[in-house]
């Protein structure tokens, strides 16, 4: 995808994901409400189709623009990245985050939300449930910044943004562990949390050698 395709596709909406999901109770997969007994007992199989709170679907909803920015610094990194280890962090990236999405996606029709669209963090910046905030630079310019780098000059711009879009899932996924009730959702946070944190050391890593 060429440069100014990639960041077409990054500066797209994402007001839809913004104003999906309203504070309130439990839902059942319809999505009526449920008092939290019923929620409690439900036993629908799998459970990523069972009981679910707003904070589930919020989770989903912005875990799936957050990976989709990922993808696309990935796909950057395939073509502008010099170091090996930098190509290689970046394909690993994609290879887990790709089919995450897939699932947080299934989930969401299961549930009868939405799946958001497009790939912009726009709005997300300083948010607490995981937005990218560059040290006050805008999310989009920063990734324009990124695009437009090659060689050592991108390897360290994309691990210090990569950095911290990490920590911001991280954070993320506290959110949900600590207020979700979905049982796989609460599990893939909870592997997101283990798997991120493992990259932020490998990268840290890397950026000392540079």
């Amino acid at each position: 995808m060429s440069s100014s395709r990639r960041l077409a596709a990054f500066g797209g909406s994402m007001a839809l994901a913004l104003g999906l999901a309203a504070c309130g109770g439990s839902q059942d997969p319809a999505g009526g409400s449920t008092s939290p007994d019923e929620s409690a007992s439900s036993s629908a199989s799998p459970s990523s189709a069972g009981s679910f709170t707003d904070a589930d679907v919020t989770f989903a909803q912005m875990m799936i623009i957050h990976h989709r920015s990922a993808l696309l610094m990935s796909e950057m990194a395939a073509e502008s990245a010099e170091s090996a280890d930098v190509r290689d962090l970046a394909q690993r990236i994609s290879m887990a985050q790709g089919p995450e999405i897939e699932t947080m996606s299934s989930w969401l029709e299961q549930w009868g939300e939405d799946v958001p669209e497009g790939t912009s963090t726009e709005g997300m910046g300083g948010m607490d449930d995981g937005g990218m905030d560059m040290g006050g630079t805008d999310t989009d310019d920063a990734m324009t910044e990124l695009d437009g780098q090659s060689g050592a000059d991108f390897d360290r711009m994309f691990l210090e943004m990569m950095i911290e879009h990490h920590e911001g899932a991280v954070d993320m996924s506290a959110d949900e562990i600590a207020e979700g009730q979905n049982p796989d959702a609460i599990a893939l946070a909870e592997s997101i949390t283990a798997s991120q944190n493992a990259e932020i050391a490998e990268m840290q890593e890397i950026l000392r050698g540079l």
